[in-house]
């Protein structure tokens, strides 16, 4: 696509603002923020206080049609140049309502069979698309050194809980059906997303893992939504000023999963599953100024509690999103790298 001319001029300056001696960014981010016994990371204060005065928002005042355009623009902002050499492939995953799209990264000189990952996006359900997590995907899949198959599952308002479910499982059983023609190995098939995208491929472990057969040998969730029930303190503590805010969860929710919509259904809240038992391993990372941050950690207890092998990594100085801002300061590539190495590891040829 063409980008327009103001979102250049806008990268331009966010390159230049973060190509800035520390303290001159320091000088335009404000005096370090602290709150929970956590110091936000200047990388982090600057992006916010780029956004501040840019006047963006992850959710525009002009609904939905809106918010999806400013992201598909706003990631020329934040999420850097296209990493390469990384190939794509179009996929077509079969469905009962026709097809659902996918793209498969290859990082150069992998060889086959290797380890898969299935990737779902962020967006509350309600916005982001394979393209908004385009470098996201290409950063896994050269760090870690897999295939990364990120799918374009449908989306709220237009199609409600449980449809997003419903897509990513049937993604993740064509991946295993479809591994030699992916050019993966069955047995080294891992799912993974960030914020709803990693409550999607909660569940998909969840459901695969229950309903035997073929399942998911790891978890990479990343700010996961774990729980539509109910708010945790940390929703208090970071519910405005952090990117992702409380109302913003609430328009999220309110989308895909409206009145009518059993909030506690596992399927949508898999913290509150009756057994966690027998789940594969995971990564599950949280962001410490993040609203997610604690449901994210619940989980992540509820499972080692269920004798489920798992690592949790708080980055406390970062925010929610941070997997998403690959092309700015440092501090967001370290904290995605370190996810991408514990995916290496978990899918490494045994």
């Amino acid at each position: 696509m063409t980008i327009p001319f103001q979102v250049r001029v806008q990268a331009a300056a966010v390159k230049a603002a973060y190509a800035m001696p520390g303290p001159l960014r320091r000088l335009i981010a404000g005096a370090p923020v602290r709150r929970d016994g956590q110091e936000l990371a200047l990388d982090a204060q600057l992006l916010l206080r780029l956004q501040q005065l840019s006047g963006t928002h992850l959710v525009s005042p002009g609904g939905v049609a809106h918010s999806r355009a400013a992201l598909d623009l706003g990631r020329h902002l934040v999420s850097g140049a296209p990493i390469e050499p990384v190939a794509t492939r179009e996929i077509r995953i079969p469905v009962e309502y026709g097809e659902m799209s996918a793209t498969l990264y290859t990082p150069a000189g992998l060889a086959e069979p290797s380890g898969l990952l299935v990737f779902f996006h962020g967006g509350g359900w309600v916005l982001g698309t394979r393209t908004s997590h385009d470098n996201t995907a290409r950063f896994l899949a050269q760090r870690a050194g897999v295939r990364v198959l990120s799918v374009e599952y449908r989306l709220a308002p237009e199609h409600i809980f449980p449809a997003a479910v419903d897509d990513a499982l049937a993604a993740f059983d064509f991946a295993h059906t479809k591994a030699a023609d992916l050019g993966s190995d069955p047995s080294r098939i891992a799912v993974g997303g960030d914020s709803a995208g990693g409550n999607l491929a909660a569940v998909t472990a969840q459901l695969a893992a229950r309903r035997g057969g073929p399942a998911p040998v790891f978890q990479l969730l990343f700010y996961p939504t774990t729980d539509a029930s109910r708010r945790r303190r940390s929703r208090e503590l970071f519910a405005d000023g952090f990117f992702l805010t409380s109302a913003h969860m609430d328009w999220f929710a309110d989308h895909y999963a409206p009145e009518g919509v059993d909030r506690t259904d596992p399927r949508l809240s898999p913290l509150l599953a009756a057994d966690l038992a027998g789940l594969p391993p995971a990564y599950i990372a949280t962001a410490g100024f993040d609203p997610l941050r604690d449901e994210g950690e619940a989980y992540a207890r509820r499972l080692a509690d269920s004798g489920v092998v798992v690592a949790l990594s708080r980055q406390p100085d970062l925010i929610h999103g941070y997997i998403n801002f690959l092309g700015i300061g440092r501090r967001f590539r370290e904290a995605t790298a370190e996810a991408a190495g514990a995916l290496r590891l978990a899918l490494a040829a045994g």
